[in-house]
């Protein structure tokens, strides 16, 4: 597989203060809030909010990043949402991903974005296979394919590839697929997803051909992460992640979250609440045993805790310096 030595300018020139390559936060459920989007912004990435499950409350959190960026507005973007804020905020880009029924679900969503901002709102759709990157690209013509990999963290394909196989494939089905097409203006971006931490995982997902890298439970560990200290705690405690972690749908039920399709379930850390659920625990005790911990809380945890901020700064500066070692260019 070629993989393109020239680092595009599309994204630049789409989000003006983003520094390459670039850095995305993903929209975690419950806890990618206003503080940690905006963060991940001002340091030359694009932090997203979190909508899924609390839309009705995504006009207060909007209005909060808004006054957190103050004059970097356009630095806004969310996860899935009601289109009803949109001209009111105009944020750069919705993420969109796990449509219930398939890929034809987002196109009423993504025509009423584009009408509600004049094209401003770039779509990025997210994706897991390299028959979804397809049918997504030719359907919904997204301006960015999140390529997320079977090591990612939380909700994710039951059955897909690594980003090492996957990215490289995407790449070269999706070019293959716009060099067939005559009005073409841009070349979809990808960036990749999964299993990412530090500024290894970036510069060989840009070798693989992404244009840069989404992170997610790598802002677990922050202080602008909405999360339980515990839960933070056992996120830096754990290391061997093929053993400590593992695929289950027992996550969602415990906490009461519904309506992923059923081609989707969760990595998570390996704790009581899959242990119980394994030994045959009913899962409405398991509920019971979770919410009765949940409101114990966690003493205050945080050595190896890093402000969003510097994360973003640390794994770019750590790619660059790696990309600046091949034969590509870093002065991006």
């Amino acid at each position: 597989m070629s993989v393109s030595r020239n680092p595009s300018t599309v994204l630049r020139s789409d989000y003006p203060w983003t520094s390459t390559p670039l850095i995305a936060s993903a929209p975690m459920a419950k806890v990618s809030k206003p503080p940690l989007a905006v963060a991940v912004s001002k340091a030359g990435g694009l932090g997203f909010i979190a909508a899924g499950y609390t839309s009705h409350k995504l006009d207060d959190s909007l209005g909060e990043a808004a006054k957190l960026l103050s004059e970097e507005s356009d630095a806004l973007a969310i996860g899935e949402s009601g289109t009803s804020l949109l001209g009111k905020y105009r944020p750069c880009a919705v993420w969109l991903f796990a449509p219930p029924t398939g890929f034809h679900d987002l196109i009423p969503w993504i025509q009423q974005i584009r009408e509600a901002t004049s094209y401003a709102t770039k779509i990025w759709v997210q994706i897991g296979s390299v028959a979804d990157a397809i049918l997504a690209t030719e359907l919904l013509q997204p301006s960015v394919l999140v390529v997320q990999g079977s090591d990612a963290g939380g909700h994710a394909l039951a059955r897909g590839a690594s980003l090492i196989s996957l990215v490289p494939e995407v790449h070269d089905k999706i070019r293959e697929i716009q060099a067939q097409q005559q009005r073409v203006k841009h070349p979809i971006q990808l960036l990749a997803a999964g299993g990412i931490s530090d500024g290894r995982g970036l510069a060989a997902s840009v070798q693989l051909g992404a244009q840069g890298c989404v992170l997610g439970t790598r802002f677990l560990a922050s202080p602008e992460a909405l999360i339980a200290d515990g839960y933070q705690r056992e996120v830096l405690r754990a290391s061997d992640g093929g053993c400590s972690t593992v695929r289950t749908t027992i996550y969602d039920k415990v906490r009461d979250i519904h309506g992923w399709p059923t081609c989707y379930d969760v990595r998570g850390l390996i704790n009581q609440t899959y242990i119980d659920s394994v030994n045959g625990l009913s899962e409405e005790d398991n509920q019971g045993l979770y919410l009765d911990e949940l409101e114990k809380g966690s003493e205050r945890y945080g050595p190896k805790v890093m402000p969003a901020r510097d994360i973003v700064l640390s794994v770019r500066r750590e790619a660059n310096k790696l990309l600046g070692q091949m034969p590509y260019s870093s002065k991006l």
